[in-house]
């Protein structure tokens, strides 16, 4: 049959996921489940968690310096995570315990730029944005 008519199930002598296409990728990204088996997010954009230490992270070659991160453990499934802390200073708003809204670093499930094995970024901390405290806008709720 020509290639833009439908074909039932029966008479396809290749499964979908069989087909060398371009489109395989996406297919099998959309269809087999996976966002919600291997992603610590489980299919969602932003993620509640509670930290559990601060970390430094060093940048990978040619680059040198200390990327200030955190280790925070998702409240939905209990996974631990790494997580960026992006602007200058921003890692004295954060302490242990604190409940973090963590997001997704841009880049789909990558770790982005030269910092290794960071694929999430802090959104807010005990629900006040980050950079609303970066700017001195908001001040943190004591607790």
């Amino acid at each position: 049959t020509p290639r833009g008519l439908p074909l039932p199930m029966s008479l396809r002598s290749t499964s979908l996921l069989q087909l060398p296409t371009r489109g395989q990728k996406r297919y099998k990204k959309a269809h087999l489940g996976t966002q919600f088996k291997c992603n610590p997010f489980g299919g969602s954009s932003h993620c509640k968690g509670i930290v559990l230490e601060k970390i430094g992270i060093e940048a990978k070659q040619p680059n040198s310096a200390i990327r200030k991160c955190v280790r925070a453990q998702l409240i939905k499934n209990g996974k631990k995570i790494a997580a960026f802390v992006p602007r200058d200073g921003c890692l004295n708003f954060i302490d242990e315990n604190d409940e973090v809204l963590i997001a997704g670093f841009g880049r789909k499930g990558h770790a982005v730029g030269d910092i290794p094995g960071v694929r999430f970024k802090v959104v807010k901390v005990s629900g006040v944005a980050l950079l609303a405290l970066y700017r001195e806008k908001k001040e943190k709720p004591r607790s």
